[in-house]
């Protein structure tokens, strides 16, 4: 009976359930995931086209919710998805080539592996954000533009410690390859070593770049979607008002957070070639990979990638968050007509 009391509260207060917004979370995770991810399939076969990656090394590789370290495990290529020796022109050439000779599916290559981590990291991060934002509005009577600020970035902050340490779980699988009574004597022994804190190698730098991108995006989304729902505000243009706000959102706050996200970049690939053995490198902190970066490249060199990232980041935002406005809407109508039948 207290539960139901509780669901039929949060019903009344925001019109959907924590369980509605999982699996609205979830769905738009899957969907920005599967158009996302063959652009980053296109420009890693481009990349190694290039510059083939050498065994042992680290890549990343994104599916549109998350950077995912993954290990090249041969001498002429990182996995099996690299083996075909297809030869292209250019990202539309690498789109028709692929879909012609090696299957549609080949575009989504290495990611069910990364849907393990992504799909729950963006649940707990949504869903986190709803009821955060819901409780400061409604249970601490809070009310102002920063309470999305506050709300976001204390979502993304509880979900990168949540998954961090699966991460490194997930990279020591794939790059030793072991089974999992190995895996647990690897952890006890870097837990022997190096505390408890070893095992979220790699927040540092995610928590810089996350945590600000998160504040920024949300505060500037509600700021965006309600400018816009002043303008067209009508119920049929929601999808459109929630997919614009999102773009738009995402791309002021992936510039904004540019050099953060070079240098997560540059010390996550530092990171994983430490983690995977022997390295001619050696572990810096996140504000000295800055100052090194800045040193070799200058201020530019912290806005490297600056159209990739931006061209990456905005439709990932937009598909993402118009579906999951779209699935709560779904729901509150659903719960409307629950309440209208009893």
């Amino acid at each position: 009976m207290a539960g139901m009391a509780v669901e039929d509260a949060n019903i009344l207060r925001c019109g959907i359930t924590p369980l509605q917004q999982i699996m609205a979370s979830g769905t738009g995770a899957l969907l920005t995931s599967l158009f996302v991810t063959p652009l980053d399939v296109v420009k890693i076969r481009l990349q190694t086209q290039k510059k083939p990656f050498s065994k042992g090394r680290c890549f990343l590789y994104c599916n549109g919710l998350m950077d995912h370290l993954f290990v090249c495990q041969h001498a002429t290529a990182c996995s099996t998805w690299y083996r075909a020796p297809t030869h292209f022109h250019g990202t539309l050439d690498a789109f028709v080539k692929i879909t012609r000779y090696e299957g549609l599916t080949s575009l989504w290559s290495g990611l069910p592996p990364t849907l393990v981590m992504a799909v729950p990291a963006t649940i707990i991060y949504f869903t986190c954000y709803d009821q955060l934002r819901d409780f400061l509005c409604y249970n601490m009577g809070y009310s102002g533009s920063h309470i999305p600020l506050i709300a976001g970035a204390l979502a993304r902050l509880g979900a990168v410690t949540v998954i961090s340490p699966l991460e490194l779980i997930r990279t020591k699988l794939q790059s030793r390859q072991l089974s999992y009574i190995e895996l647990g004597a690897c952890l006890r022994s870097a837990v022997s070593q190096g505390g408890w804190l070893s095992l979220w190698k790699g927040w540092g730098p995610t928590v810089l770049r996350d945590v600000p991108f998160s504040a920024l995006y949300w505060f500037n989304y509600e700021l965006v979607k309600k400018k816009l729902n002043d303008t067209w505000g009508t119920s049929e243009g929601q999808f459109l008002i929630s997919f614009t706000s999102g773009a738009l959102s995402g791309a002021v706050a992936a510039i904004l957070t540019l050099p953060f996200d070079v240098v997560k970049t540059h010390r996550q690939i530092e990171l994983g070639d430490l983690e995977i053995g022997p390295s001619k490198r050696q572990r810096s902190s996140t504000w000295r990979a800055m100052r090194t970066i800045k040193a070799e490249s200058g201020t530019r060199g912290l806005f490297a990638g600056f159209m990739p990232r931006v061209i990456k980041v905005a439709p990932a935002c937009a598909i993402m968050i118009s579906s999951y406005e779209f699935g709560k809407n779904f729901f509150q109508k659903r719960n409307q007509e629950k309440f209208q039948s009893l």
